[in-house]
């Protein structure tokens, strides 16, 4: 097959916005035909098979409207098969298939095809379905490199049984990274895993993807732990109300402990109280190496494929919570509702056109 596109004049479907509007409002999202993309240079051409959703997809449609007379294109999760590349991407061929989470810069997987630079593009794992593949990238970035580039837990190889000196305590543990960073901390660390969850559901759930323990977030969290006898928390993986939590993080670290947080918190963090114990506070954001063309960007691919491995071996599962159908605009802007509540379990997918 020919590595070069066809002609720009094709069309294609997509589902954009051309204003900023609630969810309740039937032009929120709208169901659009578009320019099909051409690949170039790193670029791949991917045929979209699924998506899913994240909270990044309605706060950008919240918040970021399109110049007047454009249509703006969102989704960062998708699965598809490459259709075709650009002069100098080598890392995939045409009839690949692949996932990824792509860049916030450029057009988003909500469309028929879409281009993403190879560097962020990997193998999909080959024992999952299209639409439970399409639940991981995002999350899955997120967790690996807020666990190993900020949190610098140690790695070890899936099947070894030492246990480290780290404990990691993980807020916010059910949540769709939660789900993702404890079944790779049970994986590939040695660390003890502390997860928080209230209701009996997510403490059965969090469980079942590898804490060793579980306290409750909405009781004191400071003599829970205590009460385990493990020592001092060496780590904190901070996935929501991190300003709520910040003080008892402060107490509850050794010192030289690491915190890493992935939320916007709504009132300002006083980074000189970490000083007494040395202690270092760490913000992750997954879209950081795309938007900046950083110098490691090959990384991103790199552990997708390590986790697409993992996953065919048995260590990871997909968080897919529901499939919302056909990717359109009517079962889009159910997904978004559905986000904007706070009331999805797992990651709400959609697949095919």
């Amino acid at each position: 097959m020919s590595t070069a596109t066809t002609s720009s004049s094709n069309t294609m479907k997509a589902i954009g916005y051309t204003q900023s509007l609630p969810i309740s409002d039937a032009s929120s999202l709208l169901d659009v035909e578009v320019a099909q993309p051409i690949a170039t240079g790193r670029d791949l051409l991917v045929k979209v098979k699924a998506i899913a959703v994240n909270p990044v997809d309605y706060k950008i449609r919240q918040n970021m409207p399109p110049a007047i007379g454009e249509t703006k294109i969102i989704g960062w999760d998708a699965v598809g098969e490459v259709i075709a590349t650009g002069a100098a991407a080598s890392h995939f061929k045409p009839g690949d298939t692949v996932f990824y989470a792509g860049d916030l810069n450029r057009q988003g997987s909500n469309a028929e095809y879409q281009l993403v630079d190879e560097r962020i593009v990997g193998h999909k794992p080959k024992s999952l379905a299209d639409a439970e593949a399409a639940a991981l990238p995002l999350t899955t970035i997120t967790a690996w490199e807020l666990l190993f580039d900020h949190l610098a837990i140690e790695q070890q190889a899936p099947e070894a049984t030492t246990t480290t000196q780290e404990v990691l305590l993980v807020i916010g543990a059910a949540g769709g990274v939660g789900s993702i960073l404890l079944q790779l901390a049970k994986a590939i660390t040695g660390a003890t895993v502390i997860a928080t969850a209230s209701r009996p559901s997510s403490q059965a759930w969090v469980k079942a993807l590898g804490a060793d323990h579980v306290v409750d977030h909405s009781k004191p969290l400071q003599p829970q732990i205590e009460a385990l006898g493990l020592g001092q928390v060496t780590h904190i993986a901070s996935l929501n109300s991190t300003e709520s939590y910040y003080d008892t993080y402060i107490e509850l670290l050794a010192p030289f402990g690491k915190i890493a947080m992935i939320d916007d918190p709504k009132a300002p963090l006083e980074v000189m109280k970490l000083k007494p114990k040395s202690l270092s506070l760490h913000i992750e954001f997954m879209f950081a190496r795309s938007m900046f063309n950083a110098a490691d960007i090959q990384s991103q691919s790199e552990l997708l494929n390590q986790v697409s491995s993992l996953v065919d071996q048995g260590f990871v599962k997909t968080t897919i919570g529901k499939n919302l159908g056909a990717i359109n605009a009517k079962n889009l802007r159910a997904a978004h509702e559905i986000l904007e509540s706070g009331q999805s379990i797992g990651k709400l997918v959609l697949e095919g056109f």
